[in-house]
């Protein structure tokens, strides 16, 4: 996803930033979208049933820190949204210059009001915590903070934010990088970031998604099949919407286009998944948001694996805040690592090398047809469309791992 070496060339936004190196993968050139249908094109809203959880909890109570390309506050949908944040890049402007357009747009998918015929975010009572940092093309413009996404991460750990989301991600680990996600796991951060969008092609690891503390965030269509640029591998926890989710078309912020948001847009709607979550069950650590986020999410596979592609599944906040489904479990042990959180460290050799989630997949399983159908204990589909069309499913033909973690993986 990024050419050269060393911090100037690393940081790449997702799939919305990098328009030229996804078109192999989208169905064509972006077009606009008027403001005053965008709504309608956020199909996955009703798919989630987002209208009847709305009537328990909109997400209230619950800040989310958006590290990305800044968060321009004064869209239509964003008004009162947007919290006091953190400029990290060291470059002219604050954490409300968005030089891209990207971070702004997954603010609105996570807490946009829909005022102004604007995108609605699933969690549109939730708040937002700017922390802006750079990208490749951003740092050949300016002299920024080589520091900046470890300065972003540190700062969202010690602010009022319960949640972390990262729609950016890059091939390259630091120590330092490293560090700031242990900060945050132990400050009692539920930490979100895209897997990446080059599944089709090098399908490199990419961070902070590749972390042990972070949870890896794939993208799906409204089928419920995997998005064949969605990567995959051990750095995959979980499944969100990704395709066909309309997005500001530039920094201008003047309309929105179509096209796919990538693991981008499916990192910001999980993060609004999980302030619903939270905000439902206020008195939740972290931990136990995660916890019932993975025992709730749709697959067709045991209970405790991870598909390669989808992770435990795909995201569905609905079973707990509308049906109350959901194990919390032990407050203090993350189903991540399966450690206790708050500083304990992990036994170096269960350390995996390259900041990676574990080891390859220690069970693989041929997928029975491509489009596996999932029924739950109540014989309702395990799907994001609740009304019922697809369950869980792969790219056609592929067969997909079933990963169990080992230790601290």
């Amino acid at each position: 996803m990024t050419a050269g070496m060393g911090r100037s060339q690393r940081r790449v936004l997702g799939a919305l930033a990098a328009v030229a190196s996804w078109s192999v993968v989208f169905a064509g050139v972006a077009q606009p979208a008027a403001a005053a249908d965008v709504q309608s094109k956020q199909w996955y809203l009703k798919a989630m049933q987002a209208e009847e959880m709305w009537k328990i909890t909109t997400g209230e109570g619950i800040k989310v820190a958006v590290i990305d390309s800044g968060v321009n506050p004064n869209t239509p949908s964003l008004k009162g949204q947007v919290l006091k944040g953190l400029d990290a890049t060291g470059a002219t402007g604050d954490e409300n210059d968005d030089y891209d357009g990207h971070g702004t747009n997954m603010a609105e998918l996570i807490a946009g009001t829909g005022a102004g015929g604007g995108l609605k975010g699933l969690a549109p009572g939730a708040k937002i915590i700017p922390m802006r940092v750079s990208d490749t093309e951003f740092q050949n413009r300016n002299s920024v903070n080589a520091r900046d996404v470890e300065d972003a991460i540190r700062a969202a750990a010690d602010s009022d934010a319960k949640i972390i989301n990262m729609s950016i991600s890059s091939p390259y680990s630091s120590p330092e990088e490293r560090e700031a996600v242990e900060y945050a796991e132990s400050k009692g951060k539920l930490f979100f970031a895209a897997v990446g969008n080059d599944g089709a092609g090098a399908n490199q690891e990419e961070y902070p998604a590749g972390y042990p503390q972070v949870v890896g965030v794939a993208a799906a269509d409204r089928d419920g099949k995997v998005a064949k640029y969605s990567q995959h591998g051990n750095t995959v926890n979980i499944a969100a919407p990704g395709q066909e989710i309309p997005h500001w078309c530039d920094k201008s912020f003047q309309r929105y286009c179509d096209g796919d948001g990538g693991t981008s847009a499916a990192t910001a709607i999980a993060s609004a998944s999980a302030a619903l979550v939270w905000s439902a069950n206020p008195d939740w650590t972290a931990n136990q948001v995660l916890n019932v986020l993975f025992d709730t999410a749709g697959r067709d596979w045991k209970k405790g694996d991870r598909s390669a592609y989808l992770g435990h599944g795909l995201i569905r906040p609905a079973m707990n805040i509308l049906k109350g489904k959901g194990d919390p479990g032990d407050p203090d042990i993350s189903p991540l690592t399966e450690e206790r959180t708050g500083g304990s460290p992990t036994p170096a050799s269960d350390q995996p090398a390259q900041g990676g989630k574990g080891s390859e997949a220690d069970e693989t399983v041929a997928a029975g047809d491509s489009k596996a159908q999932a029924s739950g204990d109540d014989g309702a589909p395990l799907s994001l469309i609740l009304g019922g069309i697809a369950g869980v499913a792969v790219l056609g033909g592929v067969v997909f791992a079933l990963v169990r973690r080992r230790g601290a993986a």
